[in-house]
């Protein structure tokens, strides 16, 4: 799942609160011509490439092809449509509550919304505001 596109490099610090200390984790983020950040996110034993980070996003998305891959339970329905940023909408499979991933050895529990189809090509995930407001990034 490599991306075969221009691809420049940039600095990025996270922070996790874990009781009163703030871990503070300076990694390298992969910019595709010059508008897609990438990162590896590791989810159990498995290290997924390419995850897209997305400031637009309002939520963590996954789709159902890698959730099966991963070996994932399946997703609680929910509700709502997603709108896309053409304007289309799209009924999410559902809801996978309280995940835990790691970026760089630090935790992070959330909610993947799980879509049949990728949203950008090769892009088989993607964090969102709620991931990014989690862990206060700080784009240098």
């Amino acid at each position: 799942m490599k991306l075969e596109k221009t691809q420049n490099v940039s600095k990025t610090t996270i922070e996790k609160q874990v009781g009163s200390l703030v871990l503070k984790v300076r990694t390298t983020v992969i910019t595709i011509d010059n508008h897609m950040a990438i990162i590896q996110v590791q989810i159990g034993n498995n290290t997924i490439e390419n995850v897209l980070l997305n400031g637009g996003f309002r939520v963590n998305i996954i789709t159902n092809e890698l959730r099966l891959r991963l070996g994932l339970p399946n997703p609680k329905a929910t509700p709502c449509n997603l709108k896309m940023a053409d304007q289309t909408t799209t009924k999410p499979l559902g809801l996978i509550k309280d995940l835990k991933i790691y970026v760089h050895g630090i935790p992070y529990i959330i909610t993947f919304t799980i879509l049949q189809n990728s949203v950008v090509d090769s892009i088989y995930s993607m964090l969102g505001k709620p991931w990014l407001k989690d862990v206060k990034v700080v784009h240098d």
